[in-house]
């Protein structure tokens, strides 16, 4: 395993529809081994391949609370097949939007459609911060990010303040 950089706002590639995996072989499996090693460093408890430059539909997942044991979900072309009508509050971050966090209201199940990491097919009922956590990924191959369910003002203000930080690290580089 091998930690990544994660990209943040405002790259380009954030925007980026993500392409549906082919194969789960030992390369795909390398790379969501790459992502749980990186997103347990970060710290946070999802990860989209596209947050570390590969733009593919993959995804990993692990909300155990520390000291809990790990329980890391691999998710290859996952599909929300359901939601339902009740909606939840909860305050999200993003590892690509370092230290913003605002609540986001998302339907609070959903069934998740996907291939696991032997490629093979599951599908899972999502409730609570699994839920969020299964929708916010989800949102990332599809190049949204959380910071669309919020209000333009503040977004603007979000967008505005990472861009100004990109443009300060390379000036003084």
């Amino acid at each position: 395993m091998a930690k990544r950089e994660i990209i943040v706002l405002p790259d380009p590639l954030l925007r980026t529809v993500s392409k549906p995996v082919k194969t789960v072989d030992s390369a795909t499996r390398k790379l969501m081994d790459d992502m749980l090693e990186t997103m347990y460093d970060a710290p946070g408890i999802g990860l989209a391949a596209v947050q570390i430059g590969e733009p593919k539909r993959l995804v990993v997942i692990d909300i155990s609370k520390e000291g809990e044991e790990k329980q890391p979900l691999f998710l290859v072309n996952p599909e929300i097949t359901w939601s339902s009508p009740e909606e939840s509050d909860y305050e999200e971050g993003c590892l690509s939007i370092p230290e913003f966090f605002d609540m986001v209201t998302r339907p609070k199940e959903i069934k998740v459609r996907y291939l696991d990491r032997q490629g093979e097919p599951k599908e899972q009922h999502c409730a609570g911060v699994l839920a969020t956590c299964v929708q916010h990924e989800i949102d990332h191959l599809n190049g949204v990010l959380f910071i669309d369910y919020i209000s333009k003002l503040k977004r603007d203000r979000v967008v505005k303040k990472f861009v100004k930080a990109q443009k300060l690290q390379r000036s003084e580089t």
